[in-house]
């Protein structure tokens, strides 16, 4: 097991791993906020104007479609090996599930809520705000830890533009053929996914209670 971990090399590069960790928290929390602000808006238009869904989904099916490693190289000559060509890819990747589950969570809203929310005067604005955004919540939040998690891991592979966060280890291990530095990276990389899933579960929770089994509500 010592030839194929070494904790005294994880040791030695611990700065080095709390650097990556930071890369790696920044470019996925960048991606995945600016992806979001791009999916809401757009999903809340396209949820009104039907006919445009189809169009946009199809877009944001193709660049989901296109390989990172190849989107990577052709964004390089135009934006350099820098975070804004790390960032275009990522960000494009958020979409189709990002506004896919907008839009989802808009038309499974009831429409006895909606109802009842006009006999009530809500404007369309109002109604947007305080009743349909809010029901649809679960169901954009189940978007984004997927689009979370799915960001992470794309993150590693930036790693060959100098923008991998804990992909540089996987990175640096495979030239080497040095296992700790493979599996050091992996294992940061799946542990960060596990977390941040965990994070927006308990977010989903304290922001819709009402989604909450009646065993998990307190008494």
């Amino acid at each position: 097991m010592s030839d194929l971990f070494r904790w005294d090399w994880v040791l030695d590069h611990r700065d080095d791993v709390w650097l990556a960790l930071g890369e790696h928290m920044w470019l996925t929390f960048l991606a995945v906020a600016i992806g979001l602000a791009i999916s809401v808006p757009t999903g809340i238009f396209v949820s009104r104007h039907r006919k445009l869904y189809g169009p946009v989904t199809a877009l944001t099916g193709f660049l989901y479609t296109i390989p990172s490693l190849a989107l990577f190289a052709f964004l390089t000559p135009v934006t350099g090996l820098s975070t804004t060509t790390a960032e275009i890819g990522l960000v494009s990747y958020t979409l189709l599930i990002l506004i896919r589950n907008v839009v989802a969570g808009l038309d499974g809203v009831s429409p006895d809520a909606k109802e009842a929310a006009r006999g009530m005067g809500y404007t369309d604005r109002q109604l947007l705000w305080k009743v349909e955004l809010p029901l649809a919540l679960p169901t954009i939040v189940a978007g984004l830890r997927i689009a979370t998690v799915t960001t992470i891991g794309l993150v590693t592979v930036t790693a060959l533009i100098g923008k991998g966060g804990v992909g540089y280890f996987i990175l640096f291990g495979l030239s080497r053929s040095f296992s700790t530095a493979i599996i050091l990276g992996a294992v940061l990389a799946v542990a960060l996914a596990v977390v941040f899933d965990v994070l927006l579960l308990r977010s989903e929770r304290l922001l819709v209670p009402w989604t909450r089994s009646s065993e998990e509500r307190p008494a």
